[in-house]
């Protein structure tokens, strides 16, 4: 390839393949001919002068597309769908009097990009259940491992590494379940001509109305589909793309909360995300070890919430049957929103697989804290021994504060106990005190949380979808 062009960097550094030939060319165009195989199959089946052969020379030629010709045709006539039926039918000279018929370029324009979006969510919803899955053996390893948890990222009551975890995976979840109601909802636009009405067939079938109400669902069922849209313009409604894109921003504010978490917990070193033997954090400081793909999640999620915009403005000002302001618009934010969100799911699997936990200083930090969060039980103890509650309650209020002076003041450490065992108000000993230091005492229900999401929420996205699973990705830079 020349260095003397713009290259997207989502084709050339974030996607998948997959991804990419979902929206090429070639993709595009082999579509365009099934449907071309697909109408005249129904109009042969309806009764119209079609022949096999006709149909078998159609289908002999579906992919070996002469795009020489349709690039020469395409600088004459200015329009590409008319230069490809040309082409085809430079392939196809006994059915070339017969391709297209009765349709108009949106017959071949749209339903291609309903198949295409869909073939797209498929691929979108492997990745997703698979980062799902990663999540959820993450999450049990890690289900009784304490960590400190914060509020306004201040520290807060304990909670567990998997608990955590099982966080990012509900909302993932909620984006499955959206994924899955647009997926179920996708139909085709069918044929029905220049300004949806299907006139062109009311005078090739003669006005039999039957008939005419056969054509659709038949191209549907030929192509893989339910059914199409009922109604329509000269296009399926744009509203189709803003309810897919929105899937898309939903799954990616899900990936930026998680990456935007394992970068705070990068830099508390508790956790880290997979880090090469010979990577390079920066060029500058060679002991570095920043969070970069957790940072490119982050940075392709913003892209793709942004993006989900595009297809909600094109909607909204379709003039009556179709406007052409959406095809230059189209071509841009759909594809590259999936390639974008096919690109953050490749990191997030790679991320997730390799996250690297470290238990020593997850409970140094803890414990450094745990005192504070141990007073309320080290009260209850004082008053079994004998105290005043009131008296405890403040007694521990102003030695709490004598604590953090000298945390925060003298750079100490966490000396609480030790002034709540010189002190007789209390009547409890050094090891007493240490005693009521055990992190698992504070961590609530999480384990058992984690184990009732995976049983009952997880396990079974998991059992629906167990064809998708066993993906790894491989990530380019």
């Amino acid at each position: 390839m020349g260095t003397d062009r713009y290259v997207s960097p989502l084709s050339e550094r974030y996607a998948s393949k997959e991804m990419q030939y979902i929206f090429s060319p070639d993709k595009k165009f082999r579509t365009w001919r099934r449907l071309w195989i697909a109408l005249a199959e129904t109009e042969k089946e309806l009764g119209l002068d079609i022949t096999q052969e006709q149909i078998d020379e159609l289908k002999a030629n579906v992919d070996n597309i002469n795009y020489d010709v349709a690039k020469e045709r395409e600088r004459k006539v200015r329009h590409d769908v008319m230069s490809h039926v040309y082409a085809y039918g430079q392939q196809c000279p006994k059915a070339k009097g017969i391709i297209h018929l009765g349709a108009t370029s949106c017959y071949v324009g749209d339903n291609t990009d309903i198949i295409v979006m869909t073939e797209a969510l498929k691929l979108v919803k492997k990745k997703l259940v698979n980062v799902l899955d990663e999540l959820a053996q993450f999450a049990d390893n890690y289900k009784s491992l304490p960590t400190l948890a914060f509020t306004h990222f201040q520290p807060a009551q304990p909670t567990t590494v998997g608990k955590r975890a099982t966080l990012w995976m509900q909302e993932f979840c909620l984006d499955l379940e959206d994924l899955d109601h647009v997926l179920d909802g996708m139909k085709l636009l069918g044929s029905k001509g220049t300004t949806g009405t299907q006139a062109s067939f009311m005078e090739l079938f003669d006005g039999d109305q039957k008939v005419i109400d056969m054509i659709d669902p038949m191209i549907a069922k030929k192509m893989g589909f339910k059914e199409c849209y009922p109604v329509s313009g000269q296009t399926y409604s744009r509203k189709v793309d803003t309810r897919v894109c929105n899937v898309l921003a939903g799954i990616a504010a899900s990936a930026h909360k998680m990456s935007n978490d394992i970068r705070l917990l990068q830099h508390l070193k508790e956790v880290e995300e997979p880090f090469e033997k010979n990577q390079i954090g920066s060029s500058a400081m060679a002991y570095k070890r920043n969070p970069m793909r957790s940072e490119r999640i982050a940075s392709l999620s913003r892209y793709v919430m942004t993006e989900a915009l595009n297809p909600a403005m094109t909607s909204a000002v379709q003039w009556f049957e179709r406007t052409l302001d959406d095809s230059a618009n189209k071509r841009l934010s759909i594809p590259e929103a999936f390639l974008a969100i096919d690109g953050v799911l490749d990191l997030c699997l790679n991320v997730v697989d390799g996250l690297v936990v470290y238990p020593k200083v997850i409970e140094k930090r803890l414990m450094s804290e745990l005192p504070f969060m141990a007073t309320e039980n080290i009260m209850m103890d004082a008053v079994k021994a004998g105290g005043d509650r009131q008296e405890i309650h403040e007694k521990i209020r102003q030695l709490s504060m004598e604590a953090g002076k000298n945390v925060k003041i003298e750079g100490g450490e966490n000396n609480l106990l030790d002034l709540i065992a010189a002190d007789e108000t209390f009547g409890l000993t050094k090891e007493e005190l240490e005693a009521c230091m055990e992190p698992s005492k504070y961590i609530g229900r999480a384990p058992e949380q984690v184990d009732a999401f995976l049983s009952k929420v997880v396990l079974p996205i998991m059992e629906e979808n167990k064809e998708l699973l066993g993906m790894k990705a491989e990530i380019n830079v």
